[in-house]
């Protein structure tokens, strides 16, 4: 449903929340190393997020990434737009049209009454869950590996 990089840029923003926050930054290095993410492709996904103000970064020798904003005012749904687009909530599930594009010409896809409340589901609760609800359910479970 979510792309690898989407997911990454989740994983990563929860860590950023659990370790930096605001204020502090964290060196690519560091964070590739936690999350087992190979750093290059790390790099970009969080530049992208930076691009979008999810997050901040600072570059040179001292710099880092940290959030770009509090924790608890950034949604899955700030991420999940950044990264792959709003697709998994307008694209048909078989064909290559967008939904609005398909109900136009009165034919739905095959699979759109089926789906349609599945992600209206999935939409709000993208919208609604934040990453600072994220970090502290892992901080409440003891389960910091991310």
């Amino acid at each position: 449903m979510l792309s690898n990089t989407c997911k990454y840029g989740i994983r990563a923003t929860i860590y950023l929340a659990l370790h930096a926050g605001t204020e502090k930054k964290i060196g690519i290095k560091i964070i590739s190393k936690e999350l087992g993410i190979p750093t290059p492709f790390l790099g970009k996904i969080l530049q992208q997020l930076a691009r979008q103000k999810i997050l901040s970064s600072i570059k040179g020798p001292n710099g880092g990434f940290g959030l770009g904003r509090p924790a608890d005012e950034i949604s899955m749904l700030d991420i999940v737009l950044s990264i792959d687009g709003s697709d998994l909530f307008d694209m048909c599930l078989v064909d290559l049209k967008t939904c609005a594009d398909r109900k136009q010409g009165n034919i739905p896809c095959t699979l759109h009454k089926a789906f349609s409340p599945i992600r209206k589901q999935i939409y709000e609760m993208f919208q609604n869950l934040t990453i600072d609800q994220l970090a502290d359910e892992l901080r409440q479970d003891n389960k910091l590996r991310i």
